[in-house]
């Protein structure tokens, strides 16, 4: 499994692709966006550009461990993108409340911790080549309100789980990866 983290628009998307581009055999590209507005269908859009016509796409956010595992036989690559969309579908999906502040967020941490513990679990045995995007969004300041901070803190707990389980992990600024473990 490699894992492939960065910053908003560090070229992350576009050197997993390139990863995938490489191995011998068919790819599955897994699309974790939804189309919430304009600017996202624009940004969809552009990703859908960029892949290879003869890839496949399955576009979805839930239940990813078991279409992960039904799908390892019959592809050489998983390509996995975006974690942080994930995250973010998941926890509107799961969340029993509309209002921030009766959101139960150890409830919903633990569902989703599990979801994607069972996810990296699966990746990181899988036959298949699998390369997961992420976005390493702790770099920055601590962001003044609470879904805010709850989603930067959890994000962190997953890159950590995805990042032990990860064979390789590259991090991207500028474009430029470098390979920090593996």
């Amino acid at each position: 499994m490699i894992l492939v983290t960065g910053g908003d628009r560090s070229g992350k998307s576009a050197f997993a692709e390139d990863l995938a581009k490489k191995v011998n055999g068919n790819v599955l590209y897994i699309a974790t966006a939804k189309v919430t507005d304009e600017e996202m269908e624009h940004r969809i859009l552009k990703h859908k550009q960029r892949r290879p016509e003869y890839w496949d796409t399955l576009e979805s956010y839930i239940n990813l461990a078991e279409k992960i595992k039904n799908a390892e036989n019959k592809y050489c690559c998983i390509l996995l993108d975006c974690i942080t969309l994930l995250l973010t579908n998941l926890i509107f999906e799961y969340s029993e409340a509309d209002d921030v502040e009766k959101m139960d967020f150890m409830k919903l941490e633990n569902k989703i911790l599990l979801e994607l513990k069972e996810i990296a679990e699966i990746c990181s045995a899988s036959k298949s080549e699998i390369i997961i995007v992420t976005g390493e969004i702790g770099l920055g300041i601590v962001p003044m309100d609470k879904l805010s901070r709850y989603f930067r803190d959890m994000m962190g707990n997953v890159n950590q789980i995805l990042a032990q389980k990860a064979n390789e992990v590259y991090f991207v600024v500028s474009g430029i990866p470098m390979k920090i473990k593996g």
